[in-house]
């Protein structure tokens, strides 16, 4: 029982100055973290009850779907990092540190090495295969802009599991357990959320899923199909195929457009020249990067911003890209800014790349690659060409989607999830293989699964909150019953005593309000902050024989007969009622 008279609780009326996001609010008024440092929190007495309880339903399901769990150091060598060449991709994410006889460490970001490595080094048939094994494990990230409170920090708690298989097929299998484990834990989470395509990224792999928690200050961006269903994180949104009608235009005219370095400009001029009708979707914008040092070029219509966050993340390879600067421009003159066009990009030995509506066979109004010129009718596949098809705009509500071509809608969310396909990088860099039936040597493919078990604590608490404060669901609730009792005299206290007894001797998780000092508004108050399910108020009705009863979430007040208060709230509690939880 969490006796509030002996519990390690401070509750706070305002919000602390640094906190922007409700979760990172409400958790430090109500006493569940506090801040150590910048992205760095420790865990109250009431916060440890709510990770421990998601730790034991994520822990419950993996272990459900028959996966086993094993457990790694946070701190690691820097050899396994090294040969996947993860030491040098992570820069300066990675915390680094070196023992005392110069040997490098890390503080493990994520553990793909060691589990390859482990299986390695226990297993060496297909039939010791398939295998799944996971961990819950603290994970270090120096995060250059830690935001949100446990949200986005430098010291975060993550479950992350690994699948072993001979073939691609035996991924498959092992890559729907898991996604169907992930579906049940998040369900027991009482968490609402939307299966998204993804991006890969840096870890590699081909099928790539997030499960996204939805709320207005998510980081993450996705889209949704109201119609059809299809849903994609802004960076994995793939653009239904473009159909090219109409005759061949005309050969390349170059145009005197003086002072006209923007698209806005440049559409006030093609009106002036050649009526009205002209619009920014007819012109083609060349957007000039520098990709790991190399100049390239993405062509956008005029009318679409570019989004360098999503053409990085279709750049195979690519580790750092950033957009052309003054110095940039200073080191290439035959790049004039504001005009450049595709037409010369071979002659000046640039890559090109085209968002998916720069189709082959349209034509532009674009750069001619001369100081207040710029060129009409260029036309891809006749005027130039393009080394590959890269997604580069920003996705805008009302895109078509890709399959069905119904306007999307975009959202905001917060991952809790991710799951890959991770395929044989790790196995190959880390040389694990088996032997199979025909006793040849054959690389392990693998899969990888997340769930941020820390982050999940702030995502449920983003959902789950009012203008009072938080809304546990049943499942994680520090306790699934808050006993109020109120008043001067020992009668109240007293029988809210003994019907806390008896509801714990039911099974059933109480906070007690045994406070003598404390105000009932005060009680009140800390009750709606903390946010369990259900409170009983042991006070003025009990002179009738009854306590009232309110359900946080939805506002309820009833009062019930003292003597019924063990079964109804039993009853409550086993129901598991939408109405509460």
């Amino acid at each position: 029982m969490l006796r509030m008279s002996s519990l390690f609780l401070r509750t706070l009326r305002d919000d602390p100055a640094d906190a922007e996001v409700a979760s990172h609010k409400l958790l430090v008024r109500a006493g569940y973290v506090r801040r150590i440092a910048a992205g760095v929190y420790s865990w109250l007495p009431l916060g440890y009850i709510i990770y421990r309880n998601i730790e034991r339903v994520v822990r419950e399901e993996m272990d459900a779907a028959g996966f086993q769990e094993v457990h790694f150091p946070a701190l690691l060598p820097k050899e396994p990092y090294e040969r996947t060449n993860r030491w040098a991709e992570y820069g300066p994410d990675l915390f680094r540190l070196q023992d005392r006889k110069g040997g490098d460490y890390l503080l493990g970001p994520t553990h793909e090495e060691m589990f390859t490595l482990m299986v390695k080094g226990e297993y060496s048939s297909y039939k010791d295969l398939p295998l799944s094994i996971y961990q819950i494990q603290t994970k270090y990230r120096d995060e250059p802009r830690p935001r949100s409170g446990i949200i986005r920090g430098r010291e975060f708690v993550m479950k992350d599991s690994y699948s072993f298989d001979v073939d691609d097929a035996g991924l498959e299998v092992s890559y729907e357990k898991h996604r169907q484990a992930y579906i049940k834990t998040f369900d027991r989470l009482g968490l609402k959320y939307n299966i998204v395509k993804a991006m890969s990224g840096a870890m590699g792999g081909s099928r790539s899923e997030e499960f996204l928690a939805p709320c207005p200050t998510g980081e993450d961006t996705y889209v949704l199909c109201e119609k059809c269903g299809y849903a994609a994180n802004v960076e994995a949104m793939t653009t239904p195929d473009v159909k090219v009608e109409g005759a061949t235009p005309p050969a390349i005219e170059v145009l005197d457009t003086p002072n006209t370095p923007t698209i806005d400009s440049l559409v006030d001029v093609m009106n002036a020249k050649f009526g009205p009708g002209h619009k920014a979707s007819d012109t083609l914008k060349n957007i000039l990067l520098i990709a790991d040092g190399e100049a390239i070029s993405v062509l956008v219509p005029g009318d679409r911003e570019v989004d360098v966050k999503r053409v990085q993340a279709n750049l195979a390879g690519v580790k750092e890209l950033r957009l052309f600067e003054e110095e940039d421009f200073a080191k290439r003159k035959e790049l004039v800014k504001g005009y450049v066009g595709p037409q010369d990009a071979k002659r000046f030995g640039l890559k090109l790349y085209a968002d998916p509506r720069v189709a082959v066979g349209t034509h532009w109004i674009t750069g001619a690659n001369q100081l207040n010129k710029h060129a009409r009718y260029v036309t891809h596949g006749r005027d130039f060409t393009v080394d590959g098809f890269i997604e580069a705009v920003e996705v805008r509500a009302g895109d078509a989607c890709p399959q069905c071509q119904s306007p999307v809608i975009i959202d905001r969310a917060i991952e809790i999830g991710h799951i890959f396909q991770l395929g044989r990088k790790y196995a190959q860099a880390l040389d694990l293989t088996v032997l199979d039936a025909d006793g040849k040597s054959q690389v392990v493919t693998m899969g990888s699964y997340g769930i941020g078990v820390s982050r999940a604590v702030a995502a449920v608490a983003e959902q789950s909150h009012d203008e009072l404060g938080l809304v546990w669901p049943l499942e994680i609730a520090p306790a699934k019953v808050h006993i109020v009792a109120t008043g001067k005299d020992d009668l109240p206290f007293d029988t809210a005593e003994k019907l806390a007894s008896s509801l714990e001797a039911n099974g059933i998780t109480v906070m007690l309000d045994d406070r003598r000092e404390a105000s009932p508004g005060v009680k009140f108050k800390d009750a709606e902050l903390i946010g369990n399910p259900i409170i009983v108020i042991v006070g003025k009705a009990l002179a009738d024989g009854k306590v009232e009863v309110r359900i946080r979430k939805t506002g309820e007040k009833r009062e019930i007969a003292l003597s019924d208060a063990l079964t109804e709230i039993s009853s409550l509690v086993r129901s598991h009622k939408n109405s509460i939880a």
